[in-house]
């Protein structure tokens, strides 16, 4: 590690302001912490002191010339990227900035149809025409993941003309692919080749087995630090390692997009994650990775779920358990909660685990609460499984059923799910997490499968975005007629 590394040049100068007898007669209104409410708790007033504003030598996040500036240098010099630019408004943020720099209207673009919305919102921004890539279905998880090369060969073939390629890598799930191939297949074809790796922070990390999407020469990479580094929710990096991308642009898609007010403590948390990746060791990687492992052998002690396999370029911080038929997986959730484990994501079948980069629970107190799990389990009557409807993707390579222009156009009505079936949604159906579209607007025609995906989804309490969508949707009219899709 260069010694340069070591600097942490926002978080050293916000402290150091925290520290001195300031009084501020500028925003925020706490004034560094002197004005709170009763009753707060003394940690909110702590980050209350460095929660400061664009004062002389505190920097400008757009218009950078000194501590914002060196630190966003030092994250370039860590990743390995061109450029790289901080984010307050989380990985959202990035996904629609580099959509909207990179694209023009009517540019056409191949995208994994299992992206986070935030790829779907940048994409109507940008006015592109989207040509859906479908996922592959993989039996053995029961769940989809990436777009198969064999599709993405097949994509590059039929629409030689498009722009980009958009890719999210790692998925939820911490699964990867041979996103090395894809992007030499891309640049190839003069494609760009943009990534959603909110979840691949720290796959920066020399020893970690999963390369980061920037070594592998990817385009634009967007990250969320908050995601599996210690950074506040919200901390992201947007990175450029291509000179055929306009920074310039980036940086005008950022300054329109981010708060022209931008929080200091995510600012000094994304230069601690970055010097918390530059000096964190391989001897504290392998001491997790014995830890994870123990972890996993306790969960594999149960009789109602199993643990998924990895294959070796996998991300090591997730585990996630298929909970067996016969059993409610809500009901697990719940004793979880009642034992203050929080997962990060419970579908139909599959309960997600999260890990930081360190532990932060004894693995015999987790077993503990596990064992205790698996008695109340042993004694409940309640067995009830959620029908796994799993495949409801289109499973052909298909383009935006509607221009973005066009749907501005056209009149919506309310539609019952029993007759939704071929017609053209007006809305995005999201279950959140992960916040990836079973429905997208405009996109394609309602797949009967999908409303049931959406129905058993709905009645074990999944959280959905928008809410009351419980009897139908909002779908197109044309003069006052029905949207049928192809």
């Amino acid at each position: 590690m260069q010694e340069r590394q070591k600097q942490i040049p926002i978080y050293q100068k916000v402290s150091s302001f925290a520290q001195n007898q300031n009084t501020s007669f500028h925003v925020p209104g706490h004034k560094n912490g002197k004005i709170s409410l009763e009753p707060v708790p003394n940690y909110f007033q702590e980050i209350s002191k460095i929660d400061v504003t664009e004062i002389e030598g505190l920097d400008d996040l757009h218009a950078p010339q000194g501590i914002i500036k060196k630190a966003q240098k030092l994250a370039s010099e860590w990743f390995g990227s061109l450029d790289t630019f901080f984010l307050v408004n989380g990985s959202t943020t990035g996904n629609l900035a580099m959509i909207l720099a990179a694209c023009r209207p009517d540019d056409q673009v191949l995208v994994q149809r299992n992206s986070h919305k935030s790829i779907m919102h940048g994409m109507e921004l940008a006015g592109v025409k989207p040509v859906f890539l479908p996922p592959a279905y993989n039996f053995s998880k029961q769940r989809y993941t990436n777009a198969s090369m064999e599709t993405l060969i097949i994509a590059v073939k039929n629409y030689p003309d498009a722009k980009a390629i958009i890719v999210t890598y790692p998925d939820y799930f911490g699964d990867t692919f041979e996103l090395e191939e894809l992007i030499e297949i891309a640049h190839s074809n003069n494609m760009l080749v943009m990534v959603d790796e909110a979840h691949g922070c720290h796959f920066s990390l020399p020893f970690i087995n999963a390369p980061s999407a920037v070594s592998l020469g990817a385009d634009i990479v967007v990250q969320s630090a908050h995601k599996m580094t210690p950074a506040l929710t919200m901390a992201a990096y947007l990175h450029i390692q291509s000179k055929t991308i306009d920074s310039n642009r980036i940086k005008y898609y950022l300054q329109m997009l981010q708060s022209s007010s931008p929080s200091y403590p995510i600012l000094a948390s994304l230069d601690l994650a970055r010097y918390y990746l530059a000096t964190y060791s391989r001897e504290k990687f392998n001491t997790l990775l014995a830890y994870i492992e123990e972890v996993t052998r306790i969960f594999m002690e149960s009789d109602y779920w199993s643990v998924e396999d990895k294959k070796p370029m996998d991300d090591p911080l997730k585990i996630c358990i298929k909970v067996k038929e016969g059993i409610d997986i809500q009901q697990i959730k719940k004793m979880l909660e009642r034992e203050q484990l929080y997962p990060e994501l419970v579908t139909e079948r599959h309960i997600l685990f999260v890990f930081g980069l360190e532990a932060v629970i004894d693995s015999a107190i987790l077993q503990k609460k596990l064992r205790r799990i698996q008695r109340k389990l042993n004694f409940s009557s309640n067995h009830a499984t959620i029908e796994n409807n799993s495949m409801f993707y289109n499973d052909k390579i298909i383009p935006l059923a509607l221009s973005y222009a066009s749907m501005n156009k056209l009149a919506m009505e309310w539609c019952n799910w029993t007759d939704a079936s071929g017609r053209i949604a007006a809305e995005n159906i999201i279950p959140y997490p992960p916040g990836i579209p079973i429905i997208t607007r405009g996109g394609e025609k309602i797949r009967t499968s999908a409303i049931e995906e959406i129905q058993q989804l709905m009645q074990h309490n999944i959280n959905f975005q928008p809410i009351n969508r419980t009897t139908g949707l909002n779908v197109y009219m044309e003069d006052g007629n029905k949207i049928k899709g192809e």
